[in-house]
Protein backbone atom coordinates (compact mmCIF):
# COMPACT_ATOMS: atom_id res chain seq x y z
CA UNK A 1 0.00 0.00 0.00
CA UNK A 2 1.56 3.44 -0.85
CA UNK A 3 1.59 6.03 0.91
CA UNK A 4 -0.63 8.18 -1.06
CA UNK A 5 -3.07 5.16 -0.53
CA UNK A 6 -2.59 5.64 3.45
CA UNK A 7 -3.41 8.81 3.69
CA UNK A 8 -6.56 8.84 1.42
CA UNK A 9 -7.42 5.83 3.27
CA UNK A 10 -6.77 6.97 7.10
CA UNK A 11 -8.43 10.41 5.68
CA UNK A 12 -11.73 9.23 4.19
CA UNK A 13 -12.54 7.54 8.30
CA UNK A 14 -12.01 10.13 9.94
CA UNK A 15 -13.77 12.34 8.14
CA UNK A 16 -16.71 9.93 7.90
CA UNK A 17 -16.78 9.69 11.19
CA UNK A 18 -16.84 13.52 11.89
CA UNK A 19 -19.25 13.05 8.85
CA UNK A 20 -21.60 11.11 11.30
CA UNK A 21 -21.48 13.22 14.30
CA UNK A 22 -21.88 16.46 12.32
CA UNK A 23 -24.63 15.03 10.34
CA UNK A 24 -27.01 13.80 13.66
CA UNK A 25 -26.01 17.29 15.17
CA UNK A 26 -27.49 19.06 12.14
CA UNK A 27 -29.71 17.12 10.86
CA UNK A 28 -31.67 17.04 14.31
CA UNK A 29 -31.46 20.93 14.59
CA UNK A 30 -33.10 20.99 11.20
CA UNK A 31 -35.67 18.34 11.54
CA UNK A 32 -36.82 20.46 14.68
CA UNK A 33 -37.45 23.66 12.49
CA UNK A 34 -39.21 21.41 9.75
CA UNK A 35 -41.59 19.39 12.68
CA UNK A 36 -42.90 22.86 13.48
CA UNK A 37 -43.69 24.34 10.20
CA UNK A 38 -46.70 22.18 9.12
CA UNK A 39 -50.54 23.88 10.24
CA UNK A 40 -52.75 22.02 12.41
CA UNK A 41 -54.18 18.78 11.30
CA UNK A 42 -57.51 17.11 12.72
CA UNK A 43 -56.84 13.63 14.80
CA UNK A 44 -56.44 10.60 11.93
CA UNK A 45 -59.47 8.79 11.13
CA UNK A 46 -58.37 5.52 9.49
CA UNK A 47 -59.54 6.14 5.81
CA UNK A 48 -60.13 2.05 4.77
CA UNK A 49 -61.72 3.47 0.76
CA UNK A 50 -58.01 5.61 0.67
CA UNK A 51 -56.02 4.35 -2.32
CA UNK A 52 -52.13 4.83 -2.29
CA UNK A 53 -52.01 4.22 -5.99
CA UNK A 54 -52.99 7.99 -6.79
CA UNK A 55 -49.15 8.62 -6.74
CA UNK A 56 -46.12 6.44 -5.90
CA UNK A 57 -44.79 6.20 -2.22
CA UNK A 58 -41.12 6.64 -2.83
CA UNK A 59 -38.51 4.96 -0.43
CA UNK A 60 -34.93 6.74 -0.88
CA UNK A 61 -32.35 4.55 0.20
CA UNK A 62 -28.85 6.03 0.59
CA UNK A 63 -25.83 4.10 0.62
CA UNK A 64 -23.33 6.42 2.63
CA UNK A 65 -19.60 5.82 2.41
CA UNK A 66 -19.96 5.72 -1.20
CA UNK A 67 -20.92 2.16 -2.78
CA UNK A 68 -18.56 0.53 -5.81
CA UNK A 69 -20.97 0.55 -8.31
CA UNK A 70 -18.51 -1.40 -10.49
CA UNK A 71 -18.77 -4.27 -8.45
CA UNK A 72 -22.56 -3.82 -7.77
CA UNK A 73 -23.14 -3.81 -11.56
CA UNK A 74 -20.16 -5.25 -13.02
CA UNK A 75 -19.14 -3.64 -16.69
CA UNK A 76 -17.31 -6.98 -17.86
CA UNK A 77 -17.93 -5.75 -21.58
CA UNK A 78 -15.16 -3.25 -20.61
CA UNK A 79 -11.34 -4.91 -21.06
CA UNK A 80 -9.85 -2.01 -18.67
CA UNK A 81 -11.91 -3.10 -15.86
CA UNK A 82 -9.73 -6.22 -15.84
CA UNK A 83 -6.77 -4.51 -15.72
CA UNK A 84 -7.31 -1.82 -13.20
CA UNK A 85 -9.06 -4.74 -10.61
CA UNK A 86 -6.35 -7.94 -10.97
CA UNK A 87 -7.92 -8.94 -7.29
CA UNK A 88 -10.92 -7.14 -7.27
CA UNK A 89 -12.55 -7.88 -10.45
CA UNK A 90 -15.84 -9.92 -11.18
CA UNK A 91 -14.64 -12.97 -13.60
CA UNK A 92 -16.66 -12.56 -16.76
CA UNK A 93 -20.17 -14.40 -17.06
CA UNK A 94 -18.29 -17.24 -19.45
CA UNK A 95 -15.63 -17.70 -17.25
CA UNK A 96 -14.84 -20.98 -15.94
CA UNK A 97 -15.09 -19.06 -12.00
CA UNK A 98 -17.08 -20.54 -9.81
CA UNK A 99 -17.52 -17.26 -8.21
CA UNK A 100 -18.91 -15.17 -11.56
CA UNK A 101 -21.27 -12.30 -13.04
CA UNK A 102 -24.53 -13.34 -14.09
CA UNK A 103 -24.90 -11.80 -17.92
CA UNK A 104 -27.91 -8.82 -17.80
CA UNK A 105 -27.33 -7.43 -21.46
CA UNK A 106 -24.35 -8.50 -23.00
CA UNK A 107 -22.20 -6.01 -21.40
CA UNK A 108 -23.12 -5.39 -17.40
CA UNK A 109 -23.47 -8.20 -14.94
CA UNK A 110 -24.66 -8.97 -11.63
CA UNK A 111 -21.93 -10.11 -9.03
CA UNK A 112 -23.38 -13.31 -7.18
CA UNK A 113 -23.89 -11.09 -3.96
CA UNK A 114 -26.94 -9.14 -6.16
CA UNK A 115 -28.27 -12.15 -7.35
CA UNK A 116 -31.56 -12.29 -5.29
CA UNK A 117 -32.23 -9.17 -7.27
CA UNK A 118 -32.14 -10.96 -10.82
CA UNK A 119 -36.23 -11.94 -10.71
CA UNK A 120 -37.14 -8.20 -10.42
CA UNK A 121 -34.72 -7.55 -12.84
CA UNK A 122 -35.96 -10.03 -15.27
CA UNK A 123 -39.67 -8.90 -14.47
CA UNK A 124 -38.67 -5.72 -15.44
CA UNK A 125 -39.58 -4.15 -12.42
CA UNK A 126 -35.83 -3.24 -11.81
CA UNK A 127 -33.46 -0.65 -13.57
CA UNK A 128 -29.78 0.28 -13.03
CA UNK A 129 -28.73 3.67 -14.23
CA UNK A 130 -24.83 3.04 -14.64
CA UNK A 131 -22.35 5.67 -14.73
CA UNK A 132 -24.31 8.30 -12.85
CA UNK A 133 -24.03 10.65 -9.84
CA UNK A 134 -23.34 13.67 -9.00
CA UNK A 135 -21.27 15.98 -11.45
CA UNK A 136 -19.94 17.92 -8.87
CA UNK A 137 -15.91 16.58 -8.17
CA UNK A 138 -16.02 16.59 -4.54
CA UNK A 139 -14.34 13.36 -2.93
CA UNK A 140 -15.12 14.86 0.71
CA UNK A 141 -18.36 12.41 2.34
CA UNK A 142 -20.10 15.31 3.97
CA UNK A 143 -19.83 17.65 0.88
CA UNK A 144 -20.89 14.98 -1.65
CA UNK A 145 -24.27 13.87 0.47
CA UNK A 146 -24.78 17.47 1.33
CA UNK A 147 -24.79 18.46 -2.85
CA UNK A 148 -27.04 15.28 -3.41
CA UNK A 149 -29.12 15.36 -0.58
CA UNK A 150 -30.23 19.22 -0.93
CA UNK A 151 -30.44 18.48 -5.16
CA UNK A 152 -27.72 21.70 -6.30
CA UNK A 153 -24.07 21.31 -5.40
CA UNK A 154 -21.74 24.04 -3.25
CA UNK A 155 -24.97 26.29 -2.54
CA UNK A 156 -24.49 26.85 1.48
CA UNK A 157 -28.27 28.82 1.24
CA UNK A 158 -29.85 25.95 0.43
CA UNK A 159 -30.98 24.03 3.58
CA UNK A 160 -34.16 21.96 2.91
CA UNK A 161 -34.00 18.59 0.82
CA UNK A 162 -34.84 17.72 -2.64
CA UNK A 163 -37.37 15.04 -1.32
CA UNK A 164 -38.51 17.77 1.70
CA UNK A 165 -39.62 20.35 -0.98
CA UNK A 166 -41.35 18.06 -3.40
CA UNK A 167 -43.52 17.18 -0.12
CA UNK A 168 -44.02 20.81 1.03
CA UNK A 169 -45.17 21.74 -2.94
CA UNK A 170 -48.10 19.18 -3.19
CA UNK A 171 -50.88 18.32 -1.53
CA UNK A 172 -51.35 15.58 1.23
CA UNK A 173 -51.47 12.32 -0.72
CA UNK A 174 -54.44 11.15 1.92
CA UNK A 175 -55.88 14.93 3.18
CA UNK A 176 -56.77 13.16 6.68
CA UNK A 177 -52.86 12.35 6.79
CA UNK A 178 -50.31 13.81 10.23
CA UNK A 179 -47.35 11.39 9.00
CA UNK A 180 -46.46 12.40 5.55
CA UNK A 181 -42.23 11.12 5.38
CA UNK A 182 -40.69 9.29 7.79
CA UNK A 183 -36.47 8.96 7.95
CA UNK A 184 -36.06 5.94 9.84
CA UNK A 185 -33.19 6.93 12.02
CA UNK A 186 -32.48 8.86 15.38
CA UNK A 187 -32.08 12.46 13.47
CA UNK A 188 -33.80 13.30 9.82
CA UNK A 189 -31.97 12.94 6.69
CA UNK A 190 -31.65 15.76 5.19
CA UNK A 191 -33.47 14.69 1.66
CA UNK A 192 -36.12 15.08 3.85
CA UNK A 193 -35.94 18.67 5.72
CA UNK A 194 -38.48 21.16 5.24
CA UNK A 195 -40.61 18.29 4.23
CA UNK A 196 -44.03 19.05 6.24
CA UNK A 197 -45.48 16.43 8.95
CA UNK A 198 -42.37 14.36 8.87
CA UNK A 199 -40.69 13.23 11.78
CA UNK A 200 -36.94 10.96 11.81
CA UNK A 201 -38.58 7.70 13.70
CA UNK A 202 -35.67 4.81 14.06
CA UNK A 203 -38.04 2.31 15.29
CA UNK A 204 -41.70 2.37 13.77
CA UNK A 205 -43.08 0.28 16.36
CA UNK A 206 -41.83 1.71 19.19
CA UNK A 207 -42.22 5.53 18.53
CA UNK A 208 -43.47 6.32 22.21
CA UNK A 209 -43.29 8.38 25.03
CA UNK A 210 -39.47 7.55 26.31
CA UNK A 211 -39.66 6.64 30.10
CA UNK A 212 -41.93 3.98 32.58
CA UNK A 213 -44.83 3.00 31.21
CA UNK A 214 -46.88 2.73 33.88
CA UNK A 215 -46.93 6.60 33.99
CA UNK A 216 -47.04 7.01 30.10
CA UNK A 217 -51.12 7.96 29.78
CA UNK A 218 -50.70 10.18 32.75
CA UNK A 219 -48.08 12.13 30.96
CA UNK A 220 -49.92 11.86 27.76
CA UNK A 221 -52.99 13.86 29.13
CA UNK A 222 -50.02 16.12 30.43
CA UNK A 223 -48.43 17.04 27.98
CA UNK A 224 -51.66 17.13 25.51
CA UNK A 225 -53.47 19.57 28.14
CA UNK A 226 -50.06 21.53 27.76
CA UNK A 227 -49.91 22.04 24.14
CA UNK A 228 -53.46 22.66 23.61
CA UNK A 229 -53.04 25.73 25.29
CA UNK A 230 -50.40 27.03 23.22
CA UNK A 231 -50.58 28.23 19.85
CA UNK A 232 -49.31 27.22 16.19
CA UNK A 233 -47.01 26.48 15.70
CA UNK A 234 -45.98 25.01 18.50
CA UNK A 235 -49.53 23.57 19.32
CA UNK A 236 -49.50 21.91 16.20
CA UNK A 237 -45.74 20.11 16.13
CA UNK A 238 -46.84 18.70 19.56
CA UNK A 239 -50.13 17.41 19.14
CA UNK A 240 -49.27 16.11 15.59
CA UNK A 241 -46.26 14.00 17.27
CA UNK A 242 -49.02 12.73 20.05
CA UNK A 243 -51.16 11.65 17.13
CA UNK A 244 -48.80 10.20 14.73
CA UNK A 245 -48.09 7.65 18.17
CA UNK A 246 -51.36 7.07 17.84
CA UNK A 247 -51.78 5.71 14.48
CA UNK A 248 -48.40 3.66 14.33
CA UNK A 249 -49.72 1.95 17.31
CA UNK A 250 -52.59 1.02 14.89
CA UNK A 251 -50.02 -0.76 13.02
CA UNK A 252 -49.08 -4.44 14.03
CA UNK A 253 -45.51 -4.16 12.95
CA UNK A 254 -44.24 -6.67 15.48
CA UNK A 255 -46.96 -9.33 13.95
CA UNK A 256 -46.41 -7.92 10.55
CA UNK A 257 -46.54 -11.37 8.07
CA UNK A 258 -44.90 -10.20 4.43
CA UNK A 259 -46.78 -11.18 1.65
CA UNK A 260 -45.57 -14.13 -1.47
CA UNK A 261 -43.00 -15.75 0.94
CA UNK A 262 -40.69 -12.79 1.57
CA UNK A 263 -37.81 -13.13 3.65
CA UNK A 264 -36.34 -9.86 4.80
CA UNK A 265 -33.72 -11.40 6.83
CA UNK A 266 -32.03 -10.01 10.36
CA UNK A 267 -30.02 -7.30 9.32
CA UNK A 268 -31.54 -3.53 10.42
CA UNK A 269 -32.19 -3.00 6.92
CA UNK A 270 -34.34 -5.66 6.81
CA UNK A 271 -36.24 -4.54 9.71
CA UNK A 272 -36.62 -1.58 8.70
CA UNK A 273 -37.64 -2.28 5.33
CA UNK A 274 -40.27 -4.78 6.59
CA UNK A 275 -41.78 -2.18 8.54
CA UNK A 276 -42.07 -0.23 5.83
CA UNK A 277 -44.00 -2.43 3.93
CA UNK A 278 -46.40 -3.00 7.11
CA UNK A 279 -46.69 1.15 7.22
CA UNK A 280 -47.70 1.22 3.34
CA UNK A 281 -50.13 -1.22 3.46
CA UNK A 282 -52.01 0.26 6.47
CA UNK A 283 -52.49 3.18 3.94
CA UNK A 284 -52.32 6.42 6.07
CA UNK A 285 -51.21 8.89 4.32
CA UNK A 286 -47.03 8.48 4.08
CA UNK A 287 -45.56 9.36 0.75
CA UNK A 288 -41.77 9.36 1.10
CA UNK A 289 -39.48 7.35 3.68
CA UNK A 290 -35.44 7.61 4.26
CA UNK A 291 -33.03 5.05 4.99
CA UNK A 292 -29.96 4.96 5.31
CA UNK A 293 -27.76 2.22 4.86
CA UNK A 294 -23.89 2.86 6.40
CA UNK A 295 -20.70 0.90 5.75
CA UNK A 296 -20.02 1.50 1.95
CA UNK A 297 -16.34 2.93 2.68
CA UNK A 298 -14.21 0.13 1.42
CA UNK A 299 -10.60 1.73 1.34
CA UNK A 300 -9.14 -1.92 2.13
CA UNK A 301 -10.33 -5.84 1.74
CA UNK A 302 -13.05 -4.87 0.13
CA UNK A 303 -13.71 -8.57 -0.43
CA UNK A 304 -16.17 -8.50 -3.54
CA UNK A 305 -16.57 -12.42 -2.97
CA UNK A 306 -16.41 -12.87 0.62
CA UNK A 307 -15.83 -10.02 2.71
CA UNK A 308 -17.10 -6.89 3.44
CA UNK A 309 -18.84 -5.56 0.20
CA UNK A 310 -19.70 -9.02 -0.73
CA UNK A 311 -21.89 -8.97 3.07
CA UNK A 312 -23.46 -5.23 2.01
CA UNK A 313 -24.47 -6.33 -1.11
CA UNK A 314 -26.09 -9.53 0.19
CA UNK A 315 -28.34 -7.80 2.60
CA UNK A 316 -29.40 -5.31 -0.03
CA UNK A 317 -30.28 -7.60 -2.71
CA UNK A 318 -32.24 -9.68 0.07
CA UNK A 319 -33.95 -7.06 1.19
CA UNK A 320 -34.69 -5.22 -1.72
CA UNK A 321 -36.45 -8.80 -3.15
CA UNK A 322 -38.06 -9.18 -0.35
CA UNK A 323 -39.64 -5.79 -0.54
CA UNK A 324 -40.59 -6.15 -4.21
CA UNK A 325 -42.32 -9.78 -3.49
CA UNK A 326 -43.77 -8.40 -0.38
CA UNK A 327 -45.41 -5.23 -2.49
CA UNK A 328 -46.56 -7.21 -5.27
CA UNK A 329 -48.24 -10.14 -3.96
CA UNK A 330 -51.35 -10.35 -1.68
CA UNK A 331 -54.64 -8.52 -1.79
CA UNK A 332 -52.85 -4.64 -0.83
CA UNK A 333 -50.29 -3.61 -3.66
CA UNK A 334 -49.22 -0.29 -2.49
CA UNK A 335 -47.73 1.80 -5.66
CA UNK A 336 -44.42 2.32 -4.62
CA UNK A 337 -40.74 2.97 -5.94
CA UNK A 338 -37.49 2.53 -4.26
CA UNK A 339 -34.50 4.90 -5.54
CA UNK A 340 -30.85 3.36 -4.25
CA UNK A 341 -28.07 5.59 -4.38
CA UNK A 342 -24.67 6.51 -2.55
CA UNK A 343 -22.57 9.88 -2.76
CA UNK A 344 -20.01 8.43 -5.36
CA UNK A 345 -18.28 5.98 -6.53
CA UNK A 346 -15.13 4.38 -6.11
CA UNK A 347 -11.89 4.82 -8.10
CA UNK A 348 -11.62 2.50 -10.68
CA UNK A 349 -8.20 1.23 -9.92
CA UNK A 350 -7.96 -1.01 -6.80
CA UNK A 351 -5.24 -0.01 -4.24
CA UNK A 352 -2.71 -1.62 -2.78
CA UNK A 353 -4.49 -2.36 0.48
CA UNK A 354 -7.21 -4.70 -1.83
CA UNK A 355 -9.43 -1.84 -1.55
CA UNK A 356 -10.69 1.05 -3.45
CA UNK A 357 -10.60 4.73 -2.60
CA UNK A 358 -12.91 7.69 -3.19
CA UNK A 359 -14.27 8.09 -6.85
CA UNK A 360 -16.40 9.47 -9.03
CA UNK A 361 -19.09 8.14 -11.29
CA UNK A 362 -21.24 5.36 -10.23
CA UNK A 363 -24.76 3.48 -10.25
CA UNK A 364 -28.50 3.86 -9.33
CA UNK A 365 -31.24 1.17 -8.88
CA UNK A 366 -34.41 2.07 -9.39
CA UNK A 367 -37.14 -0.80 -8.28
CA UNK A 368 -41.04 -0.33 -8.59
CA UNK A 369 -44.29 -1.96 -10.87
CA UNK A 370 -43.59 1.83 -13.03
CA UNK A 371 -39.90 1.27 -13.96
CA UNK A 372 -39.28 0.54 -17.33
CA UNK A 373 -36.73 -2.15 -15.83
CA UNK A 374 -34.92 -4.99 -16.96
CA UNK A 375 -32.57 -2.95 -18.56
CA UNK A 376 -29.04 -0.90 -17.45
CA UNK A 377 -29.43 2.58 -18.55
CA UNK A 378 -26.08 4.12 -19.39
CA UNK A 379 -24.14 6.34 -21.71
CA UNK A 380 -20.83 4.30 -20.83
CA UNK A 381 -18.06 6.17 -21.06
CA UNK A 382 -15.55 3.65 -20.44
CA UNK A 383 -12.46 2.56 -18.66
CA UNK A 384 -9.23 3.11 -20.86
CA UNK A 385 -6.33 5.58 -19.69
CA UNK A 386 -8.05 8.34 -21.95
CA UNK A 387 -11.38 7.68 -20.83
CA UNK A 388 -11.20 7.96 -16.72
CA UNK A 389 -12.40 11.32 -14.97
CA UNK A 390 -9.17 13.26 -14.06
CA UNK A 391 -7.54 10.04 -14.99
CA UNK A 392 -8.58 8.00 -12.12
CA UNK A 393 -12.53 7.87 -12.07
CA UNK A 394 -15.71 6.39 -13.75
CA UNK A 395 -17.06 9.38 -15.56
CA UNK A 396 -20.61 10.68 -14.42
CA UNK A 397 -22.48 10.90 -18.21
CA UNK A 398 -26.18 10.89 -16.14
CA UNK A 399 -26.77 12.99 -13.45
CA UNK A 400 -28.42 11.43 -10.46
CA UNK A 401 -31.22 14.77 -10.76
CA UNK A 402 -32.25 12.96 -14.30
CA UNK A 403 -32.87 10.44 -12.20
CA UNK A 404 -34.95 11.88 -9.14
CA UNK A 405 -36.83 14.84 -11.69
CA UNK A 406 -38.32 11.66 -13.96
CA UNK A 407 -39.66 10.24 -10.77
CA UNK A 408 -40.94 13.18 -8.82
CA UNK A 409 -42.53 14.36 -12.36
CA UNK A 410 -43.70 11.11 -13.55
CA UNK A 411 -44.59 9.29 -10.57
CA UNK A 412 -45.09 11.45 -7.52
CA UNK A 413 -47.30 14.40 -9.31
CA UNK A 414 -44.91 17.38 -9.09
CA UNK A 415 -46.10 20.36 -10.23
CA UNK A 416 -42.16 21.94 -10.61
CA UNK A 417 -39.21 20.36 -11.02
CA UNK A 418 -37.23 23.87 -10.51
CA UNK A 419 -38.32 23.89 -6.89
CA UNK A 420 -36.74 20.23 -6.47
CA UNK A 421 -34.34 21.01 -8.26
CA UNK A 422 -33.03 24.58 -8.34
CA UNK A 423 -31.14 25.52 -11.45
CA UNK A 424 -30.96 22.38 -12.84
CA UNK A 425 -32.52 21.10 -16.29
CA UNK A 426 -33.04 17.37 -16.22
CA UNK A 427 -33.27 15.22 -19.25
CA UNK A 428 -35.37 12.12 -18.33
CA UNK A 429 -34.24 8.76 -19.25
CA UNK A 430 -37.78 6.95 -19.65
CA UNK A 431 -36.41 5.20 -16.90
CA UNK A 432 -40.44 4.90 -15.12
CA UNK A 433 -43.35 4.66 -17.52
Amino acid sequence: MTGSHQTEAARGCTEYAELSRRGFLAASGLAAAAVAAPAWLPRIAFAKDYRSSMRDVIISIYLRGASDGLTMCVPYGDNAYYSLRPTLAIARPDSSATDKATDLDGFFGLPPAMLPLLPAYQAQRLAIVHACGSTDASRSHFDAQRFMEVGKADDPTLLTGWLGRHIANIPPLNPSAVLRGVGLSTGLARTLVGAPDTLPIANLSGFNLAGAQTSRTARRMVIDNMYNGTLDPLKAAGLTTLQTIDTLANISFSTYQPSGGANYGTSAFGSSMKSVAALLKAQVGVEAVAIDVNGWDTHTNQGNISGTMAALMASIAQVLAAFDTDLTSGPTQPSYIAVVMSEFGRRAAENGSAGTDHGHGNCMLVLGSAVQGGRVVSQWPGLAPGQLYEGLDLDVTIDYRDVLAEICAQRLGAPDLSVIFPDYAPTFRNIVA
